[in-house]
């Protein structure tokens, strides 16, 4: 088996507090770039990726020592953390097509925090993108 590998993903987004919500904004592209074609993203879905990213770079940058300790000092539950924690194992491409709104048919939250495999090419075919 060979040494470990890190992937890294960044997402260019930024939540935005509203009286009552919070919603995401995409930044607006550079002038003279091509516009983005409108997508119909899932927002819970999105701010779910997004939060779980920041929580797993706040692990790896030492900022908590565990998943308990997160929990405790985010004020969340720790099994809702620790669901959140596995969408960062979503293959890269799939994390781009829920971002971009062309996510499969099956890649809702409520089943991704369920659990999927760990292997991406089997993610990819419980998701039902082949």
């Amino acid at each position: 088996m060979t040494g470990a590998t890190s992937i890294t993903v960044r997402v260019p987004l930024k939540i935005r507090r509203r009286p009552g919500r919070k919603t995401v904004v995409q930044p607006v592209p550079p002038a003279g770039a091509e516009t983005a074609i409108p997508t119909r993203a899932d927002p819970a879905l999105v701010k779910a990726l997004a939060r779980a990213f920041r929580y797993q770079k706040l692990l790896d940058q030492g900022r908590y020592a565990s998943i308990s300790e997160m929990a405790e000092g985010e004020r969340i539950e720790r099994g809702y953390l620790g669901c959140l924690l596995r969408l960062t194992l979503l293959a890269p491409d799939l994390v781009e097509a829920i971002l971009d709104g062309r996510q499969p048919e099956g890649a809702a939250l409520a089943p991704l925090l369920a659990g999927l495999p760990t292997a991406w090419q089997e993610q990819r075919t419980s998701l039902g993108q082949g």
